[in-house]
């Protein structure tokens, strides 16, 4: 399971632009931690928008209603199940989500201020359905590669 939360000032997104972004932003995160594009895996991916009043927003000590309209504030939350995210791998995952943003949104490169926080949740501490979920009995989903299952049972030390 993986939750992607996009943080924006008002009206910064476009409807068109959240529709490429719900797909690519997915990809962005699952390839990395499947080891592969695998579309089935897509299911345990969500993304989330959220839109902020300018005056419901700071950078720099100063509300974005005040900064004017020329700052592009955005901050890209990524929550993962625990597994093998070597620093390589939250370092890729990182820059494909900011390139994904880059490119819906028409730039040439990311924005100075657009942010990304990678987070882990830890093995036992997500829950769906009910109950809690585990990244190892996905294993054998067939979504991951053979060498990414065994990359997660190291990490995980089982």
């Amino acid at each position: 399971m993986t939750v992607i939360t996009v943080n924006t000032s008002k009206g910064r997104l476009t409807q068109e632009q959240r529709r490429r972004l719900a797909e690519s932003l997915t990809d962005a995160v699952l390839v990395p931690e499947v080891g592969q594009f695998a579309s089935a895996a897509r299911a345990g991916f969500q993304v989330h928008f959220v839109e902020r009043e300018s005056d419901m927003m700071a950078i720099g000590g100063r509300l974005l209603a005040d900064a004017g309209p020329s700052l592009d504030v955005m901050v890209i939350d990524v929550a993962v199940m625990d597994g093998d995210w070597r620093q390589e791998v939250r370092t890729e995952v990182i820059e494909r989500v900011l390139s994904a943003m880059a490119e819906a949104c028409g730039l040439p490169e990311p924005a100075p201020a657009w942010w990304v926080n990678f987070r882990v949740i830890d093995e036992g501490s997500w829950g769906s359905s009910g109950g809690v979920l585990s990244v190892l009995s996905l294993l054998d989903s067939g979504v991951f590669t053979e060498e990414k299952a065994k990359a997660v049972h190291a990490a995980l030390d089982v």
